[in-house]
């Protein structure tokens, strides 16, 4: 990743993947809009916007806080370093993860803004090509085993990297055209050693599964869970 300063930005980058002359812009949603290169999006804490880059789909999304805390403030963060900054942090999970050989977005690019003593963030990265969430998929049908078992590889291929994915739910998995399984969203993610923690993430997966069962929104039994394993 090649690092640029401009003006109070700091901005991360994959030179392959985004010229360096259009960074000015590449975190603005008008700028693409102008350009008539959004194709879609997708609303979260905030929205994500999908655009179109030379070299592939991007997902372009701010950084904002949740809970009763992002009511008051909503997207700015204590500046205590470039390198613990939320979007740089995600950024260097992602390509860490991606030479690993798990199947996660493309890192393209990573912005802060400073302002004073805190920061904004963006991410720019890779929009999986023609997926849908695990909790999408289960509203229509069931899953096979076998797709089963493939997700819970995915989870054990991002462990044996070491990285603990603290929100890990059915909305954060992916399944392409393919059949491909991906795993997205590392904000707030971290690199730990050890085993200890990594119970802990299947344990949340499986309350997320539990808690869509309970709304009667999911084609999805207790029983399958095994089928991960």
């Amino acid at each position: 990743m090649k690092k640029v300063k401009l003006d109070n930005q700091v901005i991360w980058f994959d030179e392959s993947l985004i010229p360096e002359e259009q960074l000015n812009y590449a975190f603005e949603p008008a700028y693409w809009q102008e350009q008539g290169k959004i194709v879609g999006s997708a609303m979260g804490r905030g929205i994500t916007w999908f655009v179109e880059l030379d070299t592939m789909q991007g997902a372009l999304r701010h950084y904002r806080r949740g809970g009763l805390f992002g009511k008051l403030i909503e997207d700015s963060y204590v500046f205590i370093g470039e390198s613990k900054s939320r979007s740089f942090q995600e950024l260097v999970l992602l390509d860490r993860l991606k030479k690993s050989g798990v199947n996660v977005p493309t890192p393209i690019a990573a912005r802060i803004v400073k302002q004073g003593l805190t920061y904004s963030a963006d991410l720019l990265s890779e929009k999986v090509p023609h997926a849908q969430d695990l909790a999408s998929l289960l509203r229509r049908h069931r899953l096979s085993e076998s797709a089963y078992y493939k997700i819970g590889n995915e989870i054990r291929k991002m462990h044996v990297a070491q990285v603990n994915h603290t929100d890990l739910n059915i909305h954060n998995i992916l399944i392409d055209d393919q059949s491909k399984v991906w795993i997205i969203d590392f904000d707030k993610c971290n690199s730990q050693s050890g085993d200890a923690w990594k119970q802990a993430n299947w344990e949340r997966l499986k309350r997320s599964f539990l808690k869509e069962k309970a709304k009667g929104a999911i084609n999805w039994d207790e029983s399958d869970w095994d089928y991960l394993f």
